[in-house]
C-alpha cells in the first residue's frame, strides 16, 4: 500500500488444505457453510484496495483427468458446490478484482486441460463470477516443439483472460541423458514459445505472465534438485539466455 503496489492473491481454495480450526468447527456455534463465507469475506476484504486478482480455486481437476479432486470443502459442501459458493463469497467480497480457476499439467495432459475447460465453462453456465483461467505451467526444458501453443490457446478458446501463473522451466526435470548447454538451449526456446503464445493472445486475454520466483537459487525446484535452474536469472540474479529468449519473444 505504501508504495502503489498490487499483489495477486494465491489461493482461497485449495484441495490440500484441511486447516484445523475447519475441521473442528462445532457445528452448534457455527455453520461450516458459515465459517467458509466468514474466511472468504475476510481474506478478500482485506486486500480489497491492492489484490489485483485472485486464484479462487486451485487444482480442482484430478491429475487423471477424471473428475475433480476430493477435499475437505467438497465432502462438506458438495464437489462442485463448494467452487460455486467459493466465487460467489469472493465477488461478494470484492465486486471488481478478476477472481480464477488455476490448475497444472494442462500442458501435459490433454485430458486433464478438457476437463479444466469443461468445469470452467460449467462453472460460469452455473452463474459463478470466474473472470479468468491461469496455467501453472511448471515445465521441463525438453518439452515438445508446439506444446506450449497449443495449450494456450486451447486455454484462451472459452475467451477468458489467461494468466501463465506459475512459469519455470526445470532442467532436471527433463528426461533422458542431456548435457548442460543442450538443456540450457532447451529452456530458452521453451522460454521464448510461452511469450510468443501469450503474446499471440487478444490484448483483453492477456491478463498477467508471472514467473514463480526470478533467481534460480529461490525456486522451488532447487528442494527437488540442487542442480536445478529454472528461473529467468542465476543465483546472483544476472539475466540468464531464457530471460533474453523470453523478452525478445514477448516484443
Amino acid at each position: 500500500r505504501t508504495r502503489g503496489l498490487r499483489l495477486f492473491g494465491h489461493t482461497l481454495v485449495w484441495y490440500a488444505q484441511s486447516p484445523p480450526g475447519f475441521e473442528r468447527l462445532d457445528e452448534g456455534r457455527v455453520r461450516f457453510a458459515d465459517a467458509y463465507r466468514n474466511y472468504i469475506l475476510a481474506l478478500v476484504g482485506r486486500y480489497r484496495d491492492v489484490a489485483a486478482g485472485w486464484d479462487v480455486v486451485n487444482e480442482a481437476v484430478a491429475e487423471d483427468g477424471e473428475g475433480w479432486r476430493d477435499s475437505l470443502w467438497a465432502q462438506r459442501l458438495g464437489a462442485f458446490e463448494h467452487m460455486v459458493l467459493a466465487f460467489r463469497h469472493a465477488r461478494e467480497a470484492d465486486a471488481a478484482v478478476p477472481l480464477f480457476l488455476n490448475d497444472y499439467n494442462l500442458e501435459y495432459l490433454p485430458k486433464k486441460r478438457a476437463t479444466f475447460l469443461k468445469l470452467a465453462e460449467r462453472l460460469l453456465a452455473a452463474g459463478a463470477p470466474l473472470g479468468g483461467l491461469g496455467t501453472q505451467t511448471h515445465v521441463a526444458a525438453d518439452l515438445a516443439p508446439g506444446t506450449l501453443r497449443t495449450a494456450i490457446g486451447e486455454i484462451a478458446s472459452l475467451g477468458l483472460p489467461v494468466h501463465v501463473s506459475e512459469f519455470d522451466v526445470s532442467l532436471s526435470r527433463a528426461r533422458g541423458p542431456r548435457r548442460r548447454p543442450e538443456l540450457e538451449a532447451g529452456q530458452a526456446r521453451v522460454y521464448a514459445e510461452a511469450a510468443e503464445a501469450f503474446a499471440a493472445l487478444p490484448a483483453a486475454q492477456r491478463f498477467a505472465f508471472t514467473f514463480w520466483g526470478l533467481r534460480d537459487k529461490d525456486s522451488w525446484l532447487k528442494r527437488e534438485n540442487g542442480a536445478d535452474a529454472p528461473l529467468p536469472f542465476d543465483d546472483q540474479g544476472r539475466p540468464k539466455a531464457a530471460a533474453a529468449a523470453w523478452a525478445a519473444a514477448l516484443r
